[in-house]
């Protein structure tokens, strides 16, 4: 080899997305940590609720109306299923933790069961709020 090639290394390349088939665990991983995001700018929300509520009741009245709009219905909606999400998803690491479930049938499982049992948790907390508070 003359000493002006460059010297061409063959290392393997890392995995990136493009190579990885799309699974449930890999899903509930990415939805977890989004999840976490959301919750975070979400707390700022209840946060801003709180002062508006504490600042009189023309402040709250502001909050309860961006909150009671279309959008502002469609950004709680998405919180309670991130905070729905979140919990399920957090028990099933919790009992993973124990030492169960790491068998691949019983982790797609798990990771259904978080996917489909969070949106079922967020329309049982949205009819119970809804039915209870005479919105429907």
């Amino acid at each position: 080899m003359a000493a002006s090639e460059p010297r061409v290394r063959e290392r393997p390349l890392s995995p990136h997305m493009q190579i990885y088939k799309w699974q449930a665990q890999m899903t509930t991983s990415i939805i977890h940590r989004a999840t976490g995001i959301a919750l975070s700018v979400g707390a700022l929300g209840l946060v801003c609720g709180l002062l508006a509520l504490a600042s009189g009741p023309e402040r709250w009245a502001v909050f309860t109306a961006a909150a009671g709009s279309f959008l502002g219905q469609i950004v709680v909606l998405g919180f309670v299923w991130a905070l729905s999400y979140h919990l399920i998803n957090g028990v099933r690491h919790l009992i993973q933790d124990g030492g169960l479930g790491f068998a691949i049938p019983d982790f797609v499982r798990s990771s259904l069961i978080s996917i489909f049992g969070s949106i079922v948790l967020t329309i049982i907390i949205w009819a119970v709020v809804l039915l209870h508070w005479g919105q429907v």
